[in-house]
């Protein structure tokens, strides 16, 4: 039985919600701590259909998805959940001089990583409650929650058919933080209205068709997932698809038109256009120690120094720029079979004979077999190789 608030319940929420906002936060609303059947049975039928791809974290410990108590440690579980949005709707931001620059960044990463950013303020949160006498924990992006269903609980936006949480007032460049509290639970506003309408653009604009019919994303196949989360060579079919896209896609955020409405708002986290455009240089011919020395506070360290080099060069491939020739070349002698391997898919789309003909004879059975493909396509007698336009 839910608990009839007191002026004491009403004052805390209140008070938290109002800190939020003057912290930096540009929506804040709560929720009721109990996460609905639905939402957990749909994240339960994602998972077991394989679209979570490589990412086997998003499985362990996902019954406590279902139960919020788990991860505030509070054994009368959690009452109230203060769901958080923080704009990183960018301007945007010129690349810096000199250098080897090319190739797209989403832009949640154009800015220092955002868990660095948004802990202490989310610290500032649950400072503010102990002092009014609720236990409270805060999360973002780190925790066995469903962010985007608590959000949309709290009225901040609705399920788009992107798969994002969407706001008529944000768009869709939302990155979302909690924090759980034993305050007495209340049961939640009526559902934010679906403004997704007749439009699909986002399922239209999707490179790789990722944006599944349920409003789902199929991991498998997502630029984001590919450039970030994804360890090895990724399917050749799917390589056109990422296009200029470095590190993540902003495609299915970029085309709602409720993105477009809303405009540039980010004014709490502040884009780095070193980490907006990188030197493409900056991933080649130094250790996976100094690259995440450098890169340490972004989000560029997540696929790792070979990942990113991997990307790299897919991107080169992809855009066919005769100024990005230094990368093929520093991509088909790099020390990471995977790095070598991506640069005969560059190759092949270079049209390069000379080049897939030296990696022919690489000491990696999967560089060879790329060079094999790549030579076998150039002949046309390779029918599983993805036609692109020249």
């Amino acid at each position: 039985m839910l608990a009839l608030p007191s002026p004491h319940t009403t004052t805390a929420a209140q008070t938290l919600r109002e800190l939020a906002l003057e912290l930096g936060f540009d929506v804040a609303g709560w929720a009721s701590g109990q996460v609905p059947r639905q939402a957990w049975q749909s994240y339960g039928e994602w998972l077991e259909s394989g679209r979570q791809a490589g990412m086997a974290y998003l499985e362990t410990g996902a019954w406590r998805r279902a139960d919020l108590s788990t991860s505030l440690l509070a054994s009368q579980g959690v009452g109230r959940v203060l769901a958080l949005g923080i704009s990183h709707a960018f301007e945007e931001t010129p690349p810096p001089k000199g250098g080897l620059r090319a190739g797209r960044v989403a832009q949640y990463a154009h800015t220092p990583d955002y868990h660095a950013q948004i802990e202490p303020l989310l610290a500032r949160l649950v400072s503010e409650a102990t002092s009014l006498g609720v236990r409270a924990r805060g999360y973002v992006d780190h925790g066995p929650l469903m962010e985007r269903d608590l959000a949309g609980r709290a009225f901040l936006g609705w399920h788009a058919k992107s798969g994002m949480l969407v706001s008529t007032e944000l768009g869709a460049f939302v990155t979302l933080a909690a924090v759980l509290t034993d305050l007495p639970d209340q049961p939640d506003e009526p559902a934010h209205p679906d403004r997704c309408g007749r439009c699909t653009r986002c399922i239209s604009a999707c490179p790789t068709g990722a944006i599944d019919p349920d409003r789902a994303i199929d991991a498998r196949k997502c630029v984001s997932y590919l450039t970030i989360e994804h360890r090895g060579p990724v399917d050749w079919a799917l390589r056109p698809g990422i296009g200029e896209w470095l590190l993540g896609c902003d495609v299915c955020c970029a085309v709602c038109p409720w993105s477009l409405k809303a405009g540039k708002l980010a004014r709490t986290l502040r884009p780095d256009p070193e980490l907006a455009h990188p030197d493409l240089l900056s991933f080649f011919g130094v250790s996976e120690r100094e690259f995440a020395r450098r890169y340490q506070h972004a989000a560029h360290a997540r696929p790792r120094r070979k990942g990113m080099a991997r990307n790299a060069v897919t991107v080169a491939g992809n855009l066919g720029e005769e100024r990005l020739r230094p990368v093929l070349d520093l991509a088909a002698a790099d020390p990471a079979w995977e790095v070598r391997e991506a640069a005969t898919y560059a190759l092949w789309r270079w049209q390069d004979r000379a080049g897939l003909e030296r990696l022919r004879t690489d000491p990696h059975p999967q560089v060879q077999a790329g060079a094999e493909r790549g030579l076998k396509a150039l002949s046309g007698i390779n029918d599983s190789v993805p036609s692109v336009e020249r």
